[in-house]
């Protein structure tokens, strides 16, 4: 069996420096969407070195740029064919604001191998501090179709109910045809994402944008529209991947406020009317001003910029 649960959970934690500077922010920016239009100051924010803010989902590609995905396939007793592999679910815990300049130690371990029956599902962590103390803790989820059936523990469900009601806010962002592209110049170099041999092999009609891109752009959406654009204030983001973009769609971001400064959201592809993130929670700091009452009543009109603008 290509997967060995033991060896993989019995494996010794990989430890890594990173490093990065302002252009890699940029770059990670410009690859989820930022600076459209280029002349608006809430972009200039993501792409500008001097009034630079770092959107937190960028821990997900500092330093090394390596994804979990992959750090979750490169450890002893996995051995699997890449074209079969999903990226299922990501996690993400801010300890600390993301600088635009760092370095930091990283640690990744094999935390869970699930055994879903027909595929396996692999849980990688990584914890990543500085000099200063813990920075951020990530954990990807991996499927791996055809890798199942071993008689192990099946996992836990994260599955949730839907968030009830009108949302509060909806955001829509149309990606570029290129964004795959561009978003793959931040390190994940994954074939799925731009040769189209590999993504028919791996059952798809053409290249897929990137799960980390989407997720990107969807906690952008929610900083944008709910934080003021206040990337600090997010603590945690976590998304079970239910489908794909291809990149030229529109994301439809869907956001509703549950209180304690915690917000769910669905995201979509509405050309096809596919979901493509579900059981999303973006949870922030909540601003001395009373901002949970933002966009209470608002039935889902439009985002705080305007209905339906596109970014």
């Amino acid at each position: 069996m290509p997967i060995d649960a033991t060896a993989a959970l019995a494996a010794a934690p990989r430890t890594g420096e990173i490093a990065w500077e302002p252009g890699d922010v940029q770059l990670y920016h410009l690859g989820i969407g930022a600076g459209r239009p280029a002349t608006d100051p809430a972009e200039l924010r993501y792409v500008l070195e001097s009034r630079l803010r770092v959107l937190p989902s960028f821990a997900t590609v500092a330093g090394a740029g390596v994804p979990g995905v992959l750090r979750a396939l490169s450890v002893p007793g996995v051995d699997v064919d890449l074209a079969r592999v999903l990226h299922a679910g990501q996690r993400l815990e801010l300890h600390r604001p993301v600088p635009p300049r760092g370095t930091a130690r990283t640690v990744t371990r094999m935390t869970a191998v699930y055994d879903k029956g027909a595929a396996a599902l692999l849980v990688a962590r990584t914890d990543a501090a500085d000099a200063d103390g813990p920075l951020w803790t990530e954990e990807a989820d991996v499927h791996v179709r055809g890798e199942g059936g071993w008689g192990g523990e099946r996992g836990p469900s994260a599955r949730t109910a839907p968030p009830a009601g009108p949302p509060d806010a909806v955001a829509e962002r149309r990606t570029r045809e290129d964004q795959a592209l561009l978003y793959r110049l931040s390190g994940d170099l994954n074939p799925l994402h731009a040769d189209p041999e590999f993504a028919a092999r791996a059952g798809f009609g053409r290249p897929v944008l990137h799960g980390l891109c989407t997720y990107g752009i969807t906690l952008k959406a929610v900083a944008d529209t709910l934080l003021d654009g206040d990337t600090s204030r997010v603590r945690g983001y976590g998304t079970r991947f239910t489908g794909v973009v291809y990149p030229g769609e529109t994301l439809r971001v869907r956001m509703w406020r549950e209180g304690g400064g915690t917000v769910r959201v669905t995201a979509e592809a509405v050309e096809r009317e596919a979901p493509v993130l579900a059981d999303t929670v973006v949870r922030y700091t909540v601003a001395r001003h009373g901002d949970e009452a933002r966009g209470r009543g608002r039935g889902g009109a439009g985002d705080d910029r305007g209905p339906g603008r596109r970014g």
